[in-house]
């Protein structure tokens, strides 16, 4: 048995870091956005009781430091089957290091793939449960579309769809550990906390210029990325609603109300940049297509 699945990559329109708890995880407020960009997970059962991963990028770990491998481990545990493996393929397109959710949203499609396999039988939630173990971004990574995230990210509220609307993306070459970014923002004396109350509003009401306003991401004070104040220069430039990094970074996306103003930046992007994306909001993050 096989099924293949398209994983979509997030972006975060608002990301605010509002306690330590006492696990030590920081405690987030953020509404997380699925785009129309997918890596696309292949899976297919065997008898060998053993979990076989590759990836079409060679530096890709594919041991169980792997979320997709910890995934797959975690669902048989979880339904206690032992005589069954999978062979995991994973084809990247969502970028590395880049704040997008890339191997949280491979998780997912693991966790959503094999229940289908499985003749779905876990729950939505049992699968948020289990997600949850794997890592912070993988819940809302099933879940998909436009929700509100809390505590660790585990707690979600859907909110209206965002309004229609054009997304560009860039990822510089540079990378940044997303424990580095939590250890800087630990070490800093101060931080601007972003108007959260306010930008949920804005979101309930599908207003998407006060959204494109309020939108802030903490991370931008403490991390470091050489080309950023460029990039998002080039995006206002080119009528960009807003221009932010998402997560911890290094990715920056712009939205954009004109589509034509989002290809226009994207070419000019592209003279710079090896990675440029071009998409719009979706509202599933994962996908079966066969």
């Amino acid at each position: 048995m096989q099924t293949t699945i398209k994983a979509a990559a997030k972006v975060n329109l608002i990301l605010d870091l509002t306690a330590v708890l006492e696990n030590g995880y920081h405690s987030i407020y953020t509404v997380m956005q699925s785009v129309g960009l997918y890596d696309t997970v292949t899976l297919k059962l065997n008898d060998s009781g053993k979990i076989k991963l590759s990836c079409s990028l060679p530096y890709i770990p594919t041991t169980n430091k792997n979320t997709a491998y910890k995934a797959a481990e975690y669902f048989f545990e979880y339904i206690g089957d032992t005589v069954h493996g999978a062979d995991i393929y994973i084809d990247k397109l969502i970028p590395v290091q880049a704040g997008m959710a890339g191997g949280s949203a491979d998780a997912a499609a693991v966790i959503k793939g094999l229940n289908h396999l499985f003749d779905n039988r876990l729950s939505e939630d049992e699968m948020y449960q289990l997600g949850e173990k794997v890592g912070a971004d993988v819940p809302f990574c099933i879940a998909g579309g436009t929700r509100l995230c809390l505590n660790k990210g585990e707690v979600m509220a859907k909110l209206p769809d965002l309004p229609e609307c054009y997304i560009v993306i860039v990822k510089p070459e540079q990378g940044v550990s997303t424990k580095a970014a939590y250890a800087n923002f630990d070490a800093a004396e101060w931080i601007r906390h972003p108007d959260n109350e306010g930008f949920l509003f804005a979101a309930t009401q599908q207003d998407l210029k006060t959204m494109c306003y309020k939108a802030s991401n903490v991370f931008e004070q403490v991390v470091e990325v050489s080309d950023r104040v460029k990039i998002k220069a080039i995006m206002r430039n080119h009528n960009a609603m807003m221009a932010m990094m998402t997560g911890s970074g290094t990715a920056v996306f712009g939205i954009f109300e004109k589509e034509k103003d989002a290809k226009k930046c994207a070419d000019a992007l592209r003279d710079k940049f090896r990675y440029v994306f071009e998409t719009v909001p979706v509202k599933k993050s994962v996908e079966v297509v066969e």
